[in-house]
């Protein structure tokens, strides 16, 4: 791994680039070949070559200019041993960037820290050298093991990577440093060395949550000498997850604290706003942030792309754009041939796999030797595989690669020239994350972000200025969820008895959480202390990548081979019959679900079309906390319970998106206790807008459907995570309201986070919606992929009319957020 690396900060003053498209072709003839390896293209003129021909030149919005940026140097702190400063300079770096030296001498004074850097902005080595030195300190130690140092990564990819990098950067430092992975892959027999010798231990928050928390008694030389917990990419800890997370890390607090030790937190995050309040929210300790990056960047042209309109039609007539998955494969297939090393990135595997296949076709055509040199890589693949193909792409045989987002945590791919966003990766701190993997050598780079067929992506590709005008989001995470925090309370009991004094560790939820949990017979208290009463392991009950229940078994029915499970809430909408599921590249189709034994029996098929499930969804408030009135209407934040029922499903084209037809499904419904935001209006205010009875319907469900699709952008939230209803006349508040919500128990802070920023989100919605080129409703603006009454009815002008009487009384300086309203402390469920 390579420490220095130039970043695509998002931060600088960014001075816009016109693009002058050249009037001659993308070269696919014999004679124009991929150069060798070592000729970079400058970006500008990649961008052109692409961009030829006025049908290609159209489709660019926007193009933005990052120019290069000169590094900064510091010394690194005196107490940094002078070995290590040694084998950092034999690694080819004479002096630390000044972020870099900072977050090293925050962590020698024991204060916890988070660097908030670009991408490749080396802050690897910002955190490993005062590990590293304080390792080397307890090696000397006359008895016992002495320091010792925890990592914890959210893949087992990138802990895998840093283990490398550590042994690379501590090979001249002789056995002090002692480096190993434990994770699940990780044989029984090496794991007690692990727990008995290694100073520098590799997990992720899974293994220390099911693993080495409850088998604390074993690690306790380990736990009793922990001098620095490392967080890797800590802005992936975010709603749900980073809940669970949080009270992973406070239950490691406590045990650390019963052996006698209170380590530094050391979190290193892509570019974030506000990443200490973040980091301290998550680790429950106060946290300093560095977020000035002084590594160096090269220049960077990014482009915004948006496909054209196809002549086929979608749901209710609506137009449809040509797919992002097919354009970023014409797009590869051209960078590839002009010999530009470029990785598209795609959220779905499936996706991956299709780009890399549809590229292979298209340069067959050109030069059989060129579809070797284009490969997938995605999460499922062995790690011999991950790892030739990552060889291949060092190395210059493979010049392009389609990937899903196991390539954007950590995984080092120097040497790129491009990247292609197959659709907005869902924030922007993921956005620069990505785009910050070409030029990372110093050279030029070009991204290109591709829009699909959806709000956001539209937004975006039209308002620039919301990319590189504005700052990151905030990671959006919630502790407090009694949801979350009930089954950490039980696994705490089970690893150390609980008391009164534990419980300001966990949080202001806990004390009515514990009580709930008693009453439950969960816990049982004896003296002064909670225990825990089963026999059954309490790490069991929660999953923390899932939402709560028991997880569905994917079966494959012909063999009875076990493929995964899928979370019990998503169960209904994605293994049920006659879905296709795909799992690790292959795609199977759903022949049974058995909700009692929770299991799902597939079997492989190659259908030409993927589902999608449809729903219908009525929601009551349960408890309102925060009322704001904006005129006559009133912006809502509280409690409700969502009644839920998968009625349908659709098969759509694999390509176009094309319905091919709709199934109905007996299911049963589901309830769901979580957090929303709504809003309602008055019938003056509706006459006011120009809305009839006749089109209220249309206009509150299109502007419900656009929200949705808009708050990815002011949350860290896909928008799979959040929910929506809108009702003409609502039981509970009596007018016409919408609602959108947490689509986890208890919330997961992305309808806190909507309400605290309802006038950006909701204006913002309205532009999203009046900018669209459609007539009367597309997916791009209105139009919802998960709408259960198969969008209808949808009124996109009387939504732009509705939006904008609701915005007329909006506060104009800034939304309520002083004090953000608590999370509910009553039962975490039955």
């Amino acid at each position: 791994m390579a420490f220095n690396h130039l970043p695509a900060g998002a931060h600088d003053a960014l001075t816009p680039l016109s693009v002058t498209p050249v009037t001659h072709s993308v070269p696919m003839a014999n004679d124009q070949l991929p150069p060798e390896a070592g000729v970079h293209p400058l970006p500008r003129t990649v961008l052109d070559r692409l961009t030829a021909g006025a049908d290609r030149a159209a489709r660019i919005t926007h193009t933005e200019h990052l120019p290069p940026r000169p590094g900064r140097h510091a010394p690194w702190p005196e107490q940094i041993r002078p070995e290590v400063v040694e084998a950092v300079r034999a690694a080819g770096i004479e002096q630390p960037w000044a972020h870099q030296a900072l977050t090293a001498a925050h962590a020698l004074r024991g204060e916890s820290v988070v660097v908030a850097t670009g991408t490749a902005s080396g802050k690897s080595l910002a955190y490993l050298a005062p590990v590293l030195s304080a390792l080397l300190d307890g090696s000397e130690a006359p008895n016992g093991r002495g320091a010792t140092a925890l990592y914890l990564a959210p893949t087992k990819a990138l802990a895998a990577d840093q283990r490398r990098a550590v042994r690379s950067l501590a090979e001249p430092l002789g056995k002090g440093i002692r480096p190993a992975v434990y994770d699940g892959d990780t044989p029984v027999e090496e794991r007690e060395w692990v727990r008995q010798y290694a100073n520098y231990a590799l997990t992720n928050p899974d293994m220390l949550h099911r693993s080495i928390l409850p088998a604390h008694p074993k690690w306790s030389s380990f736990l009793r000498a922990l001098r620095y917990v490392v967080i890797d990419e800590c802005h992936t800890y975010r709603g749900v997850f980073g809940s669970h997370v949080a009270q992973v890390l406070r239950r490691l607090r406590r045990v650390c604290a019963r052996y006698g030790a209170d380590p530094v937190f050391l979190l290193a995050s892509a570019t974030a706003s506000d990443p200490a309040t973040a980091a301290t929210r998550l680790t429950g300790v106060r946290v300093a942030e560095i977020t000035e990056d002084a590594s160096p960047r090269g220049e960077l042209v990014f482009a915004l792309w948006e496909p054209p309109l196809t002549e086929l039609h979608g749901e209710r007539g609506a137009p449809v754009r040509r797919t992002a998955t097919a354009e970023s494969a014409d797009l590869l297939t051209d960078l590839v041939v002009q010999g530009v090393r470029t990785v598209a990135f795609v959220r779905s595997r499936r996706g991956a796999e299709l780009i890399a296949l549809i590229a292979q076709e298209r340069l067959a055509a050109v030069d059989r030797s060129l579809p070797g040199r284009v490969a997938a890589y995605r999460g499922g693949y062995l790690p011999e595989e991950r790892r030739a193909i990552e060889h291949a792409l060092h190395s210059g045989e493979l010049l392009g690669l389609s990937a899903t987002t196991a390539l954007e945590l950590g995984v080092d791919v120097a040497g790129l020239d491009a990247v292609l966003l197959t659709g907005y990766p869902g924030t922007r701190a993921s956005l620069w994350q990505q785009a910050g993997r070409a030029g990372r050598t110093g050279r030029g780079a070009l991204a290109v972000l591709v829009a699909r067929d959806d709000p956001l992506d539209t937004y975006l590709v039209h308002h620039p200025e919301a990319l590189f005008r504005r700052p990151v989001e905030s990671t959006v995470l919630d502790p407090d969820n009694p949801y979350v925090l009930a089954p950490h309370l039980c696994a705490a009991a089970a690893e150390l008895p609980l008391t009164e004094a534990d419980l300001s560790l966990f949080g202001p939820a806990a004390p009515g959480v514990l009580a709930q949990l008693e009453g439950r017979k969960l816990l049982r208290r004896r003296g002064a202390a909670w225990h825990w009463t089963r026999r059954e392991r309490a790490a069991d009950l929660t999953d923390i990548r899932g939402g709560g229940g028991r997880p569905v078994q994917v079966v494959e029915e012909g063999t009875g081979r076990l493929l995964g499970t899928v979370d019990a809430a998503a169960a209904h909408a994605s293994v049920h019959e006659g879905a296709v599921h795909l799992h690790q590249g292959r795609t199977y189709l759903v022949r049974r679900l058995d909700l009692e034994d929770s299991v799902a029996l597939v079997e492989q098929a190659d259908p030409p079309y993927s589902t999608t499930a449809r729903d219908t969804t009525s929601i009551a408030v349960l408890e309102t906390d925060a009322e704001i009135p904006w005129g006559e209407a009133r912006l809502c934040f509280g409690s409700v319970e969502v009644t839920n029922q998968v009625v349908s499903f659709l098969r759509r084209r694999l390509i176009t998106g094309e319905i091919l037809g709709e199934s109905k499904l007996d299911l049963p419904p589901r309830t769901l206790r979580t957090r929303a935001v709504w809003w309602t209006v008055t019938e003056d205010q509706l006459d006011e807008a120009r809305i009839d009875p006749e089109a209220l319907g249309g206009a509150l469900h299109a502007a419900e459907h656009a929200s949705i699709g808009m708050l990815p952008l002011f949350a860290t939230c896909d928008r799979w995570d959040i929910g929506g209803v809108s009702v003409p006349l609502h039981p509970d508040t009596l007018l016409p309201t919408v609602f959108v919500y947490d689509g986890h128990p208890g919330g997961a802070g992305f309808a806190e986070r909507a309400f605290h920023t309802a006038a950006r989100w909701l204006t913002a919605t309205r532009e999203a919606i009046a900018a669209c080129e459609c007539d009367t409703g597309c997916p791009s603006c209105v139009q919802s992929p998960k709408c259960g009454n198969g969008n209808d009815p949808l009124d996109k002008r009387a939504a732009i009319r509705l939006l904008t009487r609701l915005l007329k009384d909006a506060p104009k300086d800034k939304t309520p957020q002083e004090e953000p309203p608590q999370a509910p402390s009553g039962p975490p469920g039955g």
